[in-house]
């Protein structure tokens, strides 16, 4: 069954049939169901990202999975150059919402209407735009104008009950109509929310944590209830889930200073409860990820590659991803089948670690001013790199310019098809900025 949800999962993404609604829901679905679809998503739309030439229609396949994704930037980016259809707009329009762009999510929302979109859809999603815009009454106003079936949806209980909440509305009307939200679909991330607010303020621990998980599943993520739950997490010691939270949170918006900040507790936290099975556990695996590569009998290709990859041990190797090993030159299949089979054997796997090295990056200095951080958050599309240059970045991971500043001119070399004259061009379009690669 699960290698049939695979298949399915590719052919959503990839296949040049139609697209619509139906299908991204399909794809939403899917990737909740367990880690692994998510991992399978993520690398498909690596390797969607990687082809020349997609056409417009195949740009809003790809900006939609971008968006569930939690790659809100590029989605808008990708989406923004697709078809300029109805479904791109309302997507367009999700992703700017997510954004906290709620004035441009209103004008994507008319927008997808005008062209076609599904108006109940449209109305609900401006109606929770205007909530956040603190014109609650407004949304007020656009709901009570919607009538007949949509009435009945859980979008529309989940924005009618918070949009009480805001207005200071009876408690027992908002907790009703979350209820009847999560009573219609119980996989709706923001009425499982909701609901799970209503009962952590009562005293309700085990049923907001079970609403705050079946929130968490869904994608893209709720940051709210990653947050909570982390929280939940924290207050019963199970740290190591704690900071999973935090860190789901930090890999789509990794300038929240909130999560950073929980995120360190957590650690810290972590590290003060002693459990002896499991520091036996983390002393064992710490033995196994500082054995040295050159213990194990590699090809000529792949130990030169790997120490140009400044891969020295099983650790090393563990915090990098299939994608990253794939990008360096003269690194292929075969190659990859030999290092995956090498550390099988250890009972490991690549990227396993890849989410801490993550989470590690994503701290900056103290000394940066607010507006040093910003650029530095800022898509590494802002810097209108040549084609090459930018499929370098797609095949490196590279989303954000503090991504590339963290990266030295040898690790950028080491992407395929990328030479001396795109380096220097990275060189010069960081320097406009004033900013450098890491060593220069």
């Amino acid at each position: 069954m699960a290698q049939g949800l695979q298949v399915d999962l590719k052919q959503l993404v990839v296949f040049n049939g139609t697209f619509g609604p139906q299908d991204i829901q399909q794809i939403e679905d899917a990737i909740a169901t367990g880690y692994s679809q998510y991992i399978l998503l993520r690398d498909t739309v690596a390797e969607f990202e990687g082809k020349e030439d997609l056409s417009p229609a195949s740009k809003v396949r790809l900006g939609a999975c971008q968006y569930l994704l939690g790659r809100y930037r590029d989605a808008v980016e990708t989406l923004r150059n697709s078809d300029g259809g109805a479904l791109a707009h309302f997507y367009m329009g999700k992703s700017h919402f997510a954004l906290t762009d709620f004035e441009q999510a209103i004008a994507c929302y008319d927008s997808a209407q005008q062209a076609g979109y599904n108006a109940d859809h449209c109305a609900l999603a401006r109606a929770a735009s205007l909530r956040c815009l603190r014109r609650a009454a407004d949304a007020l106003v656009v709901l009570d104008r919607l009538s007949g079936a949509v009435e009945q949806t859980a979008e529309y209980l989940y924005q009618r009950g918070a949009t009480v909440a805001v207005l200071g509305g009876s408690p027992e009307e908002v907790v009703r109509l979350y209820e009847r939200a999560v009573e219609t679909d119980g996989t709706h991330p923001g009425a499982l929310f909701g609901l799970a607010m209503e009962n952590d303020r009562r005293g309700n621990d085990e049923e907001a944590l079970d609403l705050y998980k079946r929130s968490a599943k869904r994608f893209p993520p709720h940051a709210g209830s990653l947050m909570n739950l982390g929280l939940m997490y924290e207050d019963r010691g199970q740290f190591d889930l704690a900071v999973q939270c935090y860190q789901r949170v930090l890999e789509v918006d990794p300038m929240n200073e909130q999560a950073a900040l929980f995120l360190k507790d957590a650690q810290a936290s972590s590290d003060m409860y002693y459990d002896e099975d499991a520091a036996k556990h983390r002393d064992r695996l710490s033995q196994v990820l500082s054995i040295p590569v050159t213990d194990f009998e590699l090809s000529v290709r792949s130990r030169n590659c790997l120490q140009k990859m400044d891969i020295h041990t099983l650790g090393d190797l563990c915090r990098c991803t299939e994608q990253e090993l794939l990008a360096s030159k003269n690194f292929g299949e075969t190659s990859l089948i030999e290092i995956r089979e090498m550390l099988t054997s250890r009972g490991l796997r690549l990227g396993q670690l890849a989410v801490e090295k993550a989470v590690v990056d994503v701290f900056e200095p103290e000394s940066l001013s607010a507006d040093e951080q910003a650029l530095l958050g800022q898509p590494v599309a802002d810097l209108n790199l040549s084609v090459r240059a930018r499929k370098c970045m797609i095949r490196l991971g590279i989303t954000t310019i503090g991504e590339l500043v963290r990266r030295s001119g040898d690790d950028l070399l080491e992407c395929k098809n990328f030479g001396v004259t795109s380096l220097n061009e990275v060189r010069e379009k960081l320097t406009v900025h004033g900013l450098k690669l890491r060593g220069d």
